[in-house]
């Protein structure tokens, strides 16, 4: 979690300080040198999920031969994935000057950029694809002290580098490399030592992949889950660009960091849930699961819940101390963003189960939330700009997101009835809704300081009670949160008892 946490601190503070020293082109050739790498990367087609679901039950029965089988499956696919993206990225560069011709900068400037960023692209296909072993076995932190901190230290350095150094972006892309084979070998070294047992397998791709036969068909169907997510994070900037200005691009820019950053720290705290999940459905206790998943609904409602009431009333202010007022979106706009940020919580309870079920069969799932999103986002987008665009969002994640995944992980995971989930997932909905119009309203009547500092202290602490409003009404009634908090509990007690 304190990783996630800084590293949401230095996106806000790298950015201004790459802004001030290196300037708008620079930064803009960077992003579209990663987009570009975005691009190229989606032939791994969700390899390093479908390892995670085959390592569940090896790792749960501690099988090393199984575990080394799947680790070399994963390692020969990775190897020719390698190859792919760096034939691809030989093509791609033989179009740079066409791609590149308005930029006013020297042409080698692209071609430094995507090479160093490719390279540190390919460490993970070539030496960093044990991590998933770590994850599956429910020790990401250790990816997190042995990996993600290195590269904290890595932007660090890149500041400094063109803050203080003549040819400053120079350094930072030799920096960019530099870091990457260190960060590679820390996590490698942290693999080695936590799994000793790792050696090298003699059987060819052929014959390892005829062992595994359930392996290559979550690949194909995860493919297309692959290709869905691709498309959705791709067509909507290109949508909002198409019927609004650049200006109005960039505002929404600044309001998007903010909302990623907040999906990273959800990232952050159920980072562990999918291998969690995935070890516990080997014991194949219906009963037992469907309780863990409804006490995941209602720590997500609080936890989610509090996050949504936060960025609703502190986004603005936010705004205003960060870049200034005039990059202040309408109220319209944020509600929409905050409905989506909502709606998207479902990823993390039941995405972790469809993950640990392997339910990826729904191929054409991905298909109909990209061509909901299109056609509503186009439609919409032709009258109210870019409301109309992040509608298409809004539409598109609560028919696939909310609804059918839920649906699908009960008839086809628990093979049972989902309207007990989504009654509760109504209920608590509603509770959230009462207290957030409860807070709303008496925070109406509340004068707050006309200073901005003075202003934005009030309202997190509007937040904080709201948050602890909202988590008291659901322990009140709700089973989900009370075991919940009774976990938390017994994590805390656990703690203090080891310490002492």
């Amino acid at each position: 979690m304190f990783f996630y946490v800084v590293n949401l601190f230095m996106q806000f503070w790298s950015r201004k300080i790459f802004l001030e020293y290196l300037g708008t082109e620079i930064l803009g050739l960077n992003t579209t040198a990663v987009n570009l790498l975005q691009f190229l990367n989606i032939a791994e087609l969700g390899i390093s999920v479908a390892v995670g679901f085959t390592l569940y039950k090896p790792l749960y029965d501690n099988d090393r031969k199984s575990i080394n089988e799947v680790v070399a499956l994963q390692k020969h696919l990775y190897r020719r994935i390698a190859l792919l993206i760096i034939a691809g990225a030989l093509v791609l560069m033989c179009f740079f000057p066409m791609i590149f011709s308005k930029m006013r900068l020297p042409l080698w400037y692209a071609y430094a950029s995507f090479g160093a960023l490719l390279f540190s692209s390919l460490t993970g296909y070539f030496f960093n694809y044990r991590q998933t072993l770590l994850t599956a076995n429910q020790q990401d932190y250790k990816v997190l002290y042995s990996y993600r901190s290195v590269l904290i230290v890595k932007v660090f350095a890149q500041m400094a580098a063109v803050a203080y150094l003549e040819h400053g972006y120079v350094w930072w892309l030799v920096l960019e490399v530099i870091f990457a084979v260190i960060a590679s070998v820390s996590l490698n070294l942290v693999t080695r030592h936590t799994f000793p047992y790792l050696e090298n397998v003699k059987e060819s791709y052929s014959e390892l992949r005829k062992r595994y036969p359930e392996f290559t068909l979550k690949i194909k169907q995860l493919f297309f889950h692959k290709i869905g997510s691709f498309a959705m994070s791709q067509l909507s900037p290109l949508l909002v660009y198409a019927f609004t200005t650049l200006t109005m691009v960039t505002l929404y820019g600044n309001y998007l960091i903010i909302f990623q950053g907040l999906t990273m720290l959800l990232t952050a705290i159920f980072n562990g849930l999918c291998a969690g999940v995935g070890n516990m459905l080997v014991e194949q206790n219906k009963e037992h699961n469907q309780e863990i998943l409804f006490e995941l609904l209602s720590s997500q409602i609080w936890l989610g819940g509090t996050m949504c009431f936060g960025l609703w009333i502190l986004t603005p202010d936010f705004i205003t101390f960060w870049v200034g007022e005039e990059y202040i979106l309408p109220s319209s706009t944020l509600w929409i963003l905050v409905v989506t940020f909502f709606l998207n919580l479902t990823r993390y309870n039941v995405g972790a189960f469809i993950t640990g079920f392997g339910l990826y069969r729904d191929i054409w799932a991905p298909v109909v939330e990209t061509v909901i999103n299109c056609s509503v986002a186009i439609t919409l987008g032709y009258f109210w700009g870019l409301n109309g665009v992040l509608l298409g969002t809004v539409a598109s994640t609560f028919v696939i997101i909310y609804c059918w995944q839920p649906y699908f992980v009960y008839k086809y995971g628990f093979k049972s009835s989902p309207v007990a989930y989504f009654i509760k997932s109504f209920k608590l909905t509603l509770v959230l809704a009462s207290i957030w119009a409860v807070c709303a309203y008496i925070s109406s009547f509340i004068k707050l300081p006309t200073g901005l500092y003075a202003r934005m202290g009030c309202e997190i602490v509007e937040i904080l009670v709201f948050s602890g409003l909202l988590l008291g009404v659901l322990n009140l009634y709700d089973a989900g949160t009370q075991r919940f908090l009774k976990r938390i509990q017994g994590l805390i007690l656990n703690n203090l008892t080891k310490k002492a």
